[in-house]
């Protein structure tokens, strides 16, 4: 029997649990920027549904910072959905979800991205098909071993109450989605990713959604922290701007979350949020020997174990 009670209960759950979150991780980066303002956004979509954006722009420490909250629904399933789960098609559906990316003004702090979504798809007479998803990943363009290092322990610390192989499943998967094939790369360190995960059940799989959405702060502002206040030049600047264009090929070319927003008639201006305000492409770039810009490719992006 279905207990449409519960689903209701769930559903409300999980979105007080999203807006908490924009709140606590909007609180934290503004903090670390000295007091900075996010601008927020209020928007509906003809379809169903809408969001709360927020954007932080030209702070001291962040170039931009997008924090978003959205809540869609529709009577059918957008085709980037039903591509991946085509059993979903014509069932109704609603998504929600808190999504970020931060572009730092420095280059020595690595740009970061994470989000949080709970997709459930229903039809009359049938059970509710539902599933959580998410991550976070990081993406130096100056690494620093120390920050790499936190980072993935944070990530193991998260993942250590919910089973033995979580973080080593995740992890993996992070890697293979954050990669460009075409640049035979990753987009960055990694960290975790998931997505279709119902198989533990809705308390234990909202529990790790929210125990990755609240670490992504213990996980990114300590390497913010020590990394903002370092000096560079203007070859740094120009690299930085150079990798940014690598953030801009994945999220337009490959990005899931960017494709199902799209095609489901969100805001526009949310989705693509994720884009660095500045960035810059070189023909045929190839960073000099030996060099910092050099160590990147070389030593940080494919897969590694931390």
């Amino acid at each position: 029997m279905i207990d449409r009670n519960q689903i209701d209960l769930n559903k409300t759950a999980v979105k007080t649990f999203l807006l908490q979150l924009q709140d606590t991780i909007c609180q934290a980066l503004a903090q670390q920027d000295g007091g900075a303002e996010f601008e927020q956004d209020q928007w509906q979509r003809e379809q169903g549904g809408g969001g709360r954006s927020r954007v932080l722009r030209n702070g001291t420490v962040f170039e931009q910072a997008g924090v978003n909250f959205s809540h869609v629904y529709g009577d059918e399933m957008p085709a980037s959905a039903t591509a991946h789960r085509p059993e979903l098609a014509g069932r109704r559906f609603e998504a929600m979800g808190v999504s970020l990316v931060i572009h730092p003004n420095n280059p020595y702090v690595p740009t970061s991205h994470a989000n949080v979504r709970f997709f459930i798809a229903e039809k009359d007479g049938e059970a509710p098909v539902w599933w959580f998803g998410g991550g976070f990943d990081l993406t130096p363009f100056y690494p620093f071993d120390d920050d790499c290092q936190h980072w993935h322990d944070t990530a193991k610390a998260i993942c250590a109450p919910f089973g033995d192989d979580v973080y080593s499943q995740h992890k993996a998967w992070c890697d293979k989605y954050f990669f460009l094939p075409h640049r035979d790369e990753t987009r960055g360190i990694g960290g975790l990713f998931f997505d279709d995960l119902n198989l533990w059940g809705f308390e234990k799989c909202f529990a790790y959604t929210q125990a990755v959405g609240h670490g992504f702060i213990d996980a990114y502002i300590p390497i913010v922290a020590q990394r903002y206040g370092l000096p560079y030049g203007e070859r740094e600047r120009e690299f930085q701007l150079y990798r940014r264009g690598r953030y801009v090929e994945f999220n337009l070319v490959y990005d899931r979350g960017t494709l199902f927003g799209l095609q489901s008639g969100g805001r526009t201006e949310s989705i693509l949020m994720s884009m660095p305000p500045l960035a810059r492409w070189e023909y045929c770039y190839q960073p000099l020997p030996d060099s910092a810009e050099a160590r990147l490719s070389c030593d940080y992006l494919h897969p590694r174990e931390w």
